[in-house]
């Protein structure tokens, strides 16, 4: 079955940095678009960064761009969201998630995404 594995999370100071890992098995890794979201306690999830199966394409949200970057390997069925200057307001537990090339949905709208990883917690303070 589809498995997605986050990990690289953990505490930071602000203006620092973290690198976030998603490890994928169980379906063609290769030829899923893949996503970051995140969901702060009382917030609704939403899209932080998507890449197209190649990696040539890239999606962000208004707030993370010019700081963070994704990318994936596909060799080693790997996705990463690299974070820097963070900030205290992107604490939050983040995902990654996998949808079939097939979706219509908008790359950053979780709906189109019917595959998800358990989260990894990331927590800026000021």
């Amino acid at each position: 079955q589809v498995q997605l594995v986050e990990s690289g999370g953990g505490s930071v100071r602000a203006g620092g940095s973290l690198r976030l890992s998603c490890a994928g098995s169980g379906y063609p890794y290769s030829a899923y678009p893949m996503a970051w979201f995140r969901q702060a306690p009382g917030k609704e999830r939403e899209g932080v960064a998507a890449i197209y199966p190649s990696g040539s394409i890239t999606y962000y949200a208004d707030s993370v761009k010019g700081r963070f970057t994704i990318s994936r390997d596909n060799r080693k069925n790997t996705l990463y969201l690299q974070m820097n200057s963070l900030k205290p307001e992107d604490t939050a537990m983040y995902y990654c998630a996998a949808r079939p090339p097939t979706s219509t949905a908008a790359m950053l709208d979780p709906v189109g995404y019917p595959y998800w990883g358990q989260g990894t917690q990331v927590t800026v303070s000021s």
